[in-house]
């Protein structure tokens, strides 16, 4: 009985090997260029073909139109106040808690109330989940 159970074993294990050979996924790979000596020098990153001067006044990779072309960087002064504030650290919840409510400007105020909602919100859900 013993034996019986050990040679099914041995049975599963050899199928599952040969099903995870089989179906292993390999990628093909194209014929070597003639004269080179290994695929080292392909899989080297390349230069870049854009000069230092380009790189720097013009937004590569921003154009999103076939037919268009990257938009120039302007001075600072051309783009919006706001632009400049997007990567502003902004508050925790925990930093706005320890705030008064009532002096807090509009902006940390709305923030506090969607923190505080989603906080309240995530707590309810997982309540819900033990019972």
């Amino acid at each position: 009985m013993a034996m019986n159970n050990v040679r099914l074993v041995r049975g599963i294990l050899v199928s599952k090997e040969s099903i995870g050979v089989t179906c292993h996924r390999t990628f093909a790979t194209g014929k070597a260029k003639k004269g080179s000596k290994g695929g080292a020098a392909a899989d080297a990153p390349k230069a870049s073909i854009l000069s230092k001067e380009v790189k720097s006044t013009t937004v590569v990779g921003a154009n999103i139109l076939k037919d268009g072309s990257d938009p120039k960087i302007l001075p600072d002064s051309e783009y919006p106040e706001w632009l400049f504030h997007l990567l502003d650290k902004k508050p925790a919840l925990s930093e706005l808690r320890r705030k008064n409510i009532e002096t807090l400007p509009y902006a940390d105020l709305k923030r506090f109330v969607k923190l505080d909602n989603r906080v309240r919100i995530k707590e309810n859900n997982s309540a819900k989940a033990k019972n």
